[in-house]
């Protein structure tokens, strides 16, 4: 049996709040990463600051929460984070965020690879039916990326976010199980 936690690239692994907590507050210097991540306004976190709500948000994970950091296969450097939140049980939906704080790892396949990875575990192990992202109209590397993975346009929020004096639109992404059964091979059956 394959690795479920594991890519081509990437594999998923526990949460380290020191090494975390350093990581973000290192990451969150980069104005370009943070209005990639979040459509709030783009701050600086200290460490202490980035420990305490990584540790506020593990002690509050539920069982709707599935939150790991990302690592290279090859030298188990940390490359961020992925999240899978379950907001609706009973109809099996989730959404997924991710984040990649290290810019030379930036548009080399690392992000495809890992919701690659999230989507394998979310259709197979959590049971999940379909999972949704939002993303930012002025991020076209990573809508190029979640495509590749299989997510396909849904709907568009028309200018909702304001960076340097220009309205943008935020985007949403959905795939549905069958269609991630699809793509990889498997057989489907209701």
């Amino acid at each position: 049996m394959k690795d479920i936690l594991k890519g081509e690239l990437v594999r998923l692994s526990a949460m380290d709040m020191e090494e975390m907590s350093k990581a973000f507050s290192f990451w969150s210097r980069d104005t370009e990463f943070r209005r990639l991540l979040d459509s709030g306004a783009a701050h600086v976190s200290s460490q202490n600051a980035v420990k305490k709500w990584l540790e506020k948000g593990l002690d509050e994970q539920s069982i709707n929460m599935h939150w790991f950091s990302i690592r290279k296969l090859d030298d188990d450097r940390l490359l961020g984070d992925i999240d899978l939140y379950v907001n609706n049980w009973p109809g099996r939906e989730a959404f997924v965020g991710l984040g990649i704080g290290e810019r030379e790892f930036w548009g080399r396949g690392y992000g495809t690879d890992v919701m690659k990875v999230i989507l394998r575990y979310g259709f197979t192990e959590v049971n999940l039916n379909r999972v949704t992202l939002v993303v930012f109209e002025y991020n076209p590397r990573a809508i190029r990326s979640y495509e590749k993975a299989g997510f396909r346009h849904e709907g568009r929020m028309r200018k909702v976010l304001n960076r340097e004096g220009r309205r943008w639109d935020m985007l949403t992404m959905g795939i549905l199980r069958e269609e991630w059964m699809e793509q990889n091979g498997y057989k489907i059956t209701n």
